[in-house]
């Protein structure tokens, strides 16, 4: 069974970086689409960012050239490099990890951008 746990999470200032990662305790071999979601307080969880299992990425508007998302499937680990952050990206973010008959989630890491 899949398990997933965040890290990277944080207090920045605006302007400043984080990268995010989201490591599985099992096989990733029939994962097909890791992403990244966020939940702002008092929001719906929405997602941030997709990576296929052949390196396809999608990003939502509001982070597009700000964040990258990569994945290392030797250490089943996917990554959420985030730049220029703004107090607009404070949430708590989740990593999803969907497959056939796998659709996982990690607890979530809360980042926090404030001077």
């Amino acid at each position: 069974q899949v398990q997933l746990v965040e890290s990277g999470g944080g207090l920045v200032q605006p302007g400043g970086s984080l990268r995010l990662s989201c490591a599985s305790s099992g096989s990733i071999a029939s994962i097909t689409v890791m992403g990244w979601y966020r939940q702002a307080p008092g929001k719906e969880r929405d997602l941030v960012a997709l990576i296929t299992s052949v390196g396809i990425t999608q990003y939502v508007e509001p982070v597009k050239g700000r964040f990258t998302i990569s994945r290392d499937n030797a250490k089943k680990t996917v990554y959420l490099q985030m730049n220029s952050l703004k107090p607009a990206d404070t949430a708590v973010y989740y990593c999803r990890f969907m497959g056939a008959g796998i659709d996982t989630w990690g607890k979530g890491t809360l980042v926090t951008v404030s001077s």
